[in-house]
């Protein structure tokens, strides 16, 4: 059994440290061609980290291991508590940098398999941000470089190779990046231990533990990959031990396909004080919140009117997305429905228990500000009257963004944008067309690589569960739902993509590049 208490001692983002695990990196998984490949860069890093991605395995449950693949990592310049591993999880270790941070991660392929890892929300050039086109075979290297631009927040990294990022996401291949700024430490949120990551994961297991991937299924690729065990920070049945304060719960959807509806089991409010990147002015309440494929929220959780010994969970909300047959459960033949698993999308479930184990001293109270977030005027928009539109529809049994689907280097027209300026994007959830296929409805979360942007406005459906506050990079539209967003395309041309971050949408091609140009 794995000692969670032990795992927040260890892992609070206040109290980073590199665990045991990290002494295999000793040896030659990290050859000298890394730094031989830096010697003329010029590029004097402030924090560098070796990273490789190799095969592995876990033991999740009793008996044999699980087999996964999985992100190493070994600080060679810099604070080595920047880089923390998670005890008895398969994901890759948290790396933890500031805002003006230069750093550097050398990235090897241990894999049977090509690779490319994407810094999910941060705002780095086109030629760091993983491209599909930039894979490197197994034994292969590439070599990262870059400035932290990002405000403070939780940020997070996963592979990128066109076709196959669901199977290698699925594997175990993700990890948290996590940046401060001198901003949110003025504003005094929980710290240290009271800081938690909280990486939400299905995944569907075989009888022997072993992951069962089942995407090639020509429903699994329509709906998305869905397992029927929840996975927190890797480890199944997870139960959170709290002290009687509050804390700063830093949740990430790494699950392929799934969507959380997430609320507390006692009917108190989610208090929301961060989205995708970071911190919001001020904290915001929700009954419960929708949290997509790749989005992040942050939470205030208060547990200081618990009793030592107390229990409670965040729970996951039934919900209906539409779709042929869906009930409230979301339990569609099309839409809603799974394949290998019992646990529909829209299904309602536990997601991790919350039990007090000792008594702690009263909080700080959360300050009335947080943040600084100045909101982007659409009147300065370039295309303010006429917003570039991308229609999400189904065609010809595949995905498609404007009826087009990922080809590696293809650039439209309609997707070519202007270094510096702002514009307005509209993205619009049509569906399935007409007829049989116009029953098949689902979800999609859009990311847009390189950028965050704030939300304009949301028609359509109408669900109080959105948190569109603050700066984004992945926003979730429900079938019938258009929304217009705010980019700024500033400080880096190039060629960077924007698609589906339902894994298994994303691979069959709804995908795209956008490019940028001085």
């Amino acid at each position: 059994m794995i000692d969670r208490r032990q795992f927040f001692k260890t892992a609070g983002i206040g109290t980073l440290g590199i665990m045991a695990s990290t002494v295999l990196l000793q040896n030659s998984t990290f050859a000298s061609n890394h730094r031989t490949s830096v010697t003329d860069s010029g590029f004097v890093p402030d924090l560098d980290i070796a990273l490789a991605a190799m095969p592995g395995e876990i033991p999740l449950f009793r008996g044999r291991p699980t087999q996964v693949w999985r992100f190493k990592g070994k600080v060679l310049k810099g604070d080595p508590n920047r880089l923390v591993e998670i005890p008895g999880s398969y994901l890759g270790p948290i790396i933890k940098a500031d805002t003006g941070d230069k750093v550097r991660i050398r990235l090897s392929n241990h894999l049977p398999d090509e690779t490319i890892v994407h810094w999910h929300g941060l705002h780095v050039p086109a030629d760091m941000d993983g491209h599909p086109r930039h894979v490197i075979p197994g034994g292969g290297s590439y070599l990262y470089e870059f400035l932290v631009k990002n405000r403070a927040g939780s940020y997070w990294y996963h592979p990128h190779p066109h076709g196959r990022t669901g199977y290698q996401v699925y594997g175990g291949l993700a990890g948290l990046f996590l940046v401060s700024d001198e901003e949110e430490k003025a504003a005094g949120l929980p710290a240290g231990e009271f800081d938690v990551p909280v990486v939400l994961q299905d995944r569907l297991f075989d009888g022997e533990n072993q992951l069962i991937y089942s995407a090639g299924n020509p429903m699994a690729s329509m709906n998305g990959m869905l397992g029927d065990r929840i996975l927190v920070n890797g480890i199944p049945d997870f139960t959170l031990p709290v002290s009687t304060c509050a804390y700063r719960l830093r949740l990430l959807n790494g699950s392929n396909s799934r969507i959380y509806r997430l609320a507390w089991d006692d009917n108190r409010p989610l208090v929301v004080i961060g989205t995708d990147g970071g911190l919001l002015p001020q904290a915001i309440q929700r009954r419960y919140v929708f949290l997509s494929p790749g989005e992040r929220i942050e939470l205030y959780a208060d547990f200081s009117d618990y009793q030592v010994g107390r229990e409670s969970s965040l729970v996951s909300l039934p919900f209906d997305f539409g779709g042929m047959g869906n009930g409230p459960t979301g339990r569609g033949m099309m839409g809603g429905g799974t394949y290998g698993g019992n646990l529909p999308n829209g299904a309602g479930f536990t997601v991790l228990k919350i039990k007090a184990i000792r008594q702690a001293r009263k909080n700080r109270p959360l300050p009335a500000r947080l943040s600084r977030i100045d909101r982007l005027d659409p009147i300065d928009a370039k295309n303010f009257s006429y917003p570039r539109r991308f229609d999400l529809v189904m065609g010809h049994m595949r995905w498609t963004i404007n009826g087009r689907t990922f080809q590696m280097h293809a650039v439209a027209e309609d997707e070519t944008v202007r270094l510096g300026s702002l514009e307005v994007w509209e993205f619009n959830n049509r569906g399935g067309g007409m007829g049989m296929m116009g029953m098949m409805q689902q979800p999609h979360p859009i990311h847009l690589h390189g950028k965050q942007f704030q939300v304009l406005e949301r028609r359509g459906v109408a669900h109080s569960g959105y948190v569109d506050e603050g700066w984004k990079d992945t926003v979730l539209l429900m079938p019938g739902e258009r929304i217009r967003i705010l980019v700024p395309f500033e400080d880096y041309p190039g060629l960077y993509l924007y698609h589906c971050h339902n894994l298994e949408h994303e691979d069959m091609g709804m995908m795209r590049n956008y490019s940028i140009r001085a």
